[in-house]
């Protein structure tokens, strides 16, 4: 028993010292630990032209301390005049480099995602949340600096058609995705119990293009997260355009999540 609550209290600690890399918009290249489990819901939307959200229900599993996998439900609005059950997602991502000294480490993973969709192939973006059917792979690499984490991704996605449904120009189903993030540990300034609520600021740029189009976007999302009982996780963010030549639904959005993790299953 004494073994299982130190087992627990050091992966509250590690969770803890890492929280900086918990990205809001991205993923970072370490996982959770082995053995856990998480869950989180999710709300995004936008305001204009009109009131449009959509809801994401995601589990997340540590498989091995290298291995991570999540399954994602999505629900919204953003594509009909009410909300209906969109499709859903897998994806998993793998830790093959990790070089750790004390306070800092450098950390590389490969990821891949799959998704299906019902919605129809109406935007010149291409994206495996709800709004396409097709896949994902890249590359991530993070870098952690004792209460400083930046991280950096690049990915290719391949979409199909949506139920029957293509876009108009050939060449248009494929993307490039690649993001920038910081995180800073900003509370505690001295840690002495996982108990203490961990508060996180963010700075997120995403990037994506899609070459069929010749078209592309580059967002800037500021976020701040604050984390209760090295378990529990609140995130607010916001996303909005440094540049846009892209039709799509992702600008000028935000976001909201709750997630609550299980250690030692």
């Amino acid at each position: 028993m004494k073994a299982i609550l130190l087992a627990c209290c050091l992966m509250a600690a590690a969770s803890t010292a890492f929280g900086q890399e918990l990205y809001v918009n991205t993923e970072p290249a370490s996982n959770m630990a082995a053995h856990s489990l998480g869950i989180r819901l999710e709300n995004q939307g936008f305001s204009s032209p009109e009131f449009k959200n959509r809801t994401t229900l995601e589990m997340m599993y540590g498989a091995t301390g290298k291995l991570m996998l999540h399954a994602s439900g999505y629900v919204s609005d953003f594509y009909r005049q009410s909300q209906h059950l969109e499709g859903g997602s897998v994806y998993a991502k793998y830790r093959f480099l990790s070089v750790d000294t004390v306070q800092s480490h450098f950390r590389g993973a490969v990821f891949g995602k799959a998704a299906i969709s019902n919605n129809p192939f109406n935007t010149q973006e291409i994206a495996l949340e709800g709004d396409n059917s097709g896949w994902q792979g890249g590359l991530i690499f993070t870098k952690l600096i004792h209460k400083l984490a930046l991280s950096g991704s690049a990915s290719y996605l391949r979409a199909f058609d949506n139920n029957g449904s293509a876009p108009p120009i050939a060449g248009a189903k494929n993307a490039l995705a690649y993001s920038l993030s910081a995180g800073y540990l900003l509370l505690p300034k001295n840690y002495h119990s996982y108990k203490q609520v961990n508060v996180n600021v963010y700075a997120e740029l995403l990037g994506k293009s899609n070459p069929g189009y010749a078209q592309s976007y580059l967002d800037v999302a500021p976020a701040v997260q604050f984390i209760f009982n090295s378990v529990c996780r609140l995130d607010f963010s916001y996303r909005a355009p440094l540049f846009n030549s892209m039709e799509r639904f992702s600008k000028n959005m935000y976001l909201v999540r709750f997630e609550y993790n299980f250690f030692n299953l």
